[in-house]
């Protein structure tokens, strides 16, 4: 954790003023304002050149699946290199691939076999981003502050959401699809550049250990050996593929078919924005005790959004549900960070983040590649309220897991106590921390 020295009592309501926590917000910030875009404007990118359904469904599996197969290493190398460094290589790949696929846009007449080979890149760079970046954001904070810094992270990044995703949608409305992947390129370069003057001299020199696959198995035994941790994860492998396949495939073809096209569809994203916003306010003040109770409760909202499409609701409807749901999962985002930040051990941050956001995404290329076939097979309404019952039914599962309802935030005193009763070890805290 820093070195920071405790602040002023008069401040303790505020989120320490630390130098790394202001660069990877705003960093956060200009990264959110270009992607929100992007990712509408790679759908109707496909759909303007003559693809359907499935392809669209493709080129969004080509994304996921190189994240999927390169996390684990990326959070293992995360962990041995200093984390910024990763993380500038990372946005370097980013912004030089969605440079060329915004080429290819512009230029006319874009192969699908191009689009996804870009997106896979681009892929790639994000399964060596997300670990290196969530370890640096939960090294940049400490103690009771962590929640309420979370909060505020959130919070700005999702603000700068509503507006790319609001913009992404005028932006396709009003001329081609290429200039918003160009603009998501450029965003990328500025997000390393901030990057790059990231500090990592508070973080103690790691040890290689015994090779890359020692440091891998010792990031699965963190994480297995919490019941929490494994438990929702694996929801949340059913509840991203559902939600990506509804809204990464399913979302743009409603809107073309049904909402009026891209703008619509933009404002709906928009709204979702819009709820985390709110969310993330919320939990600037709320600091449940049970975190993951509270948060694994506000997870059942994210059925809301599938069943608007399916119906399918007007847009104003859909934004409302988008609203609510964006709200929810704010509070499930913030208890989560907050107990990975209090359970995990600094030093194992990035290769336990690695196993979290595996598991999460490692059915989302499957679900995004058979979304058209699934819609050829049964209709598409059908499919979505496929979508809006597994998340329902899986989010009831985790909480039969005893250590999801009970796992509770520490307080300063409960530290101290714990310092005085054990020797808290890397591994005795995690238990205490679990079982408090």
């Amino acid at each position: 954790m820093t070195d920071a020295a405790a602040p002023a009592p008069r401040k303790d309501r505020t989120v320490p003023a630390d130098r790394n926590y202001r660069l990877l917000t705003a960093a956060a910030i200009i990264t959110a304002l270009g992607t929100h875009g992007a990712l509408i404007a790679a759908a109707f990118a496909v759909l303007q050149a003559g693809g359907d359904g499935g392809d669209v469904g493709l080129v969004a599996a080509a994304r996921t699946a190189p994240l999927v197969l390169f996390l684990l290493i990326g959070g293992a190398i995360a962990d041995r290199l200093p984390r910024h460094r990763v993380m500038v290589a990372a946005n370097t790949l980013n912004c030089v691939s969605q440079a060329v696929f915004a080429w290819l846009v512009l230029a006319g007449d874009p192969q699908l076999w191009q689009m996804m080979l870009l997106t896979a890149l681009c892929g790639t760079g994000q399964a060596f981003f997300n670990p290196a970046a969530e370890g640096m954001l939960m090294s940049s904070v400490s103690g009771e502050q962590a929640s309420r810094a979370f909060a505020l992270f959130r919070m700005s990044t999702q603000g700068a959401a509503i507006g790319g995703a609001a913009l992404g949608g005028a932006m396709i409305a009003a001329m081609d699809p290429g200039w918003v992947l160009a603009v998501d390129a450029a965003a990328f370069a500025g997000a390393g550049a901030l990057r790059a003057f990231l500090d990592v001299s508070h973080i103690p020199s790691r040890e290689p250990g015994g090779g890359l696959l020692a440091d891998m198995r010792d990031g699965w035994q963190e994480f297995i050996g919490r019941p929490w941790l494994w438990a929702i994860v694996a929801q949340f492998s059913v509840v991203v593929a559902a939600v990506g396949a509804a809204e990464a495939v399913y979302g743009p073809l409603v809107a073309r078919d049904e909402l009026g096209g891209a703008r619509p569809w933009g404002f709906a994203l928009a709204a979702f924005g819009v709820g985390t916003l709110g969310g993330a306010v919320l939990m600037m003040r709320w600091k449940p005790r049970r975190l993951l109770l509270a948060g694994t409760l506000c997870v059942f909202p994210l059925a809301l959004p599938s069943a608007g499409l399916a119906v399918p609701l007007p847009v104003a409807g859909l934004c409302v549900v988008m609203f609510v749901s964006g709200a929810a999962i704010e509070v499930f985002g913030v208890s989560w960070m907050t107990a990975m930040h209090q359970e995990i051990p600094e030093e194992k941050l990035s290769r336990v983040s690695a196993y979290d956001w595996f598991g999460s995404v490692a059915m989302v290329p499957l679900a995004t590649a058979l979304a058209g076939p699934v819609e050829s097979l049964v209709g598409r309404s059908q499919a979505l309220w496929g979508c809006a019952g597994l998340v329902v039914l899986v989010t009831g599962a985790v909480l039969f897991v005893p250590d999801v309802r009970n796992l509770t935030r520490r307080t300063s005193s409960t530290e101290v106590l714990l310092s005085k009763a054990v020797p808290v070890s890397a591994d005795a805290e995690g238990t205490v921390g679990r079982l408090g």
